[in-house]
């Protein structure tokens, strides 16, 4: 199982760029053989898909919503994944989670649900003000 430690989120005004790191502990074999994404939960709300990527970084997938603003990308030298968060909303602000999900998920809306991924991060906070 991946451990999963989130890096600090922070508060950005509207059109500002934000960038997550999640830093996976365990070894390395088992990081560069996850599928990667990430989640956000606003309050209220159930968690929801943000972005994927393959074990490999070959294979990305993203929600309508980010399409375009965001990229998710990963260092499996580094145990690492990331997202770069560009022209944040109001609308983002959320707890922001990564994930683990086994190699060979396939991204599709009908996968890309919590109950696809095995290993969560403790979550970070992001806050977007207009």
């Amino acid at each position: 199982q991946v451990q999963l430690v989130e890096s600090a989120g922070g508060l950005v005004q509207a059109g500002g760029s934000l960038r997550l790191s999640c830093a996976a502990s365990g070894s390395g074999r088992t990081f560069s053989s996850s599928a990667m994404g990430w989640f956000r939960q606003a309050p209220g709300k159930e968690r929801e898909f943000v972005a994927a990527i393959s074990w490999s970084g070959g294979s990305t997938y993203y929600a309508d919503s980010v399409k375009g603003r965001f990229t998710i990308s990963r260092d499996n030298a580094k145990n690492t994944v990331f997202l770069q968060m560009n022209n944040l909303k109001p609308e983002d602000t959320a707890v922001y989670y990564c994930a683990a999900g086994p190699p060979w998920l396939r991204f599709s809306t009908a996968t890309m649900t919590p109950a696809s991924w095995g290993s969560w991060g403790q979550g970070t906070q992001v806050t977007v003000s207009s």
